[in-house]
């Protein structure tokens, strides 16, 4: 019974842990890349984007959704004109920086990324968010981003982000990344996408 105990345990534990499970994309399937100057690949070399690498890595075809300078208040209104038009297998959203750079209010970006995800999940897509860090001397992922994946149970990289802009020989400036960054950024969403069962 004891050993019956643990074993229970050890597996809540690991689910716990690993994160929502990702359906197995098909050789067909198309991921859109969603977000601002990151997604874009400002500072990045032709092809040196992260969904460009991340295309590379996977086999599929990228979307890359990203436009420089743009709030999760603009990104909301293009996500919804984007997905009527378009019905992609899976949204990586990032989105968030521009927002934490004007001094946006906190819980009205909160509010338009968590709209973003219901209007995939609308349309039966599964998400998966990057946090991104709001600004201070020590970078840290907002809080935001780990309670909408909480809220809506969707695949959530926290740190990933952060780390790399933390990071100066992945850096093109202060707050974007250069071709490293970029497919750093790029290995460590095709490394979640393989634990998820996605790929």
């Amino acid at each position: 019974m004891k050993i019956r105990f643990i074993v229970f345990v050890l597996c809540v534990f690991i689910s716990a842990c690993s994160g929502p499970k990702l359906e197995p994309l098909s050789a067909s399937a198309e991921i859109m890349a969603f977000g601002d100057s990151l997604t874009y690949g400002k500072g990045a070399s032709e092809g040196g984007d992260y969904p460009a690498v991340l295309a590379e890595l996977t086999g599929l075809r990228v979307i890359n959704a990203g436009v420089s300078g743009e709030t999760t208040s603009q990104g909301l209104t293009r996500l919804a004109e984007l997905l009527v038009r378009e019905t992609p297998d899976l949204l990586i959203l990032l989105e968030g920086g521009n927002d934490f750079l004007r001094n946006h209010d906190i819980a009205k970006t909160k509010t338009n990324l968590a709209q973003m995800i219901e209007l995939a999940h609308a349309k039966s897509i599964p998400v998966v968010l990057i946090a991104v860090p709001q600004k201070s001397i020590f970078l840290s992922s907002a809080a935001l981003y780990s309670e909408l994946a909480d809220t809506y149970n969707v695949m959530l990289l926290e740190e990933a982000l952060t780390d790399l802009l933390k990071t100066r020989s992945m850096k093109s400036d202060t707050i974007h990344l250069n071709d490293a960054g970029y497919r750093a950024l790029a290995e460590t969403i095709y490394q979640g996408l393989e634990d998820a069962g996605a790929i």
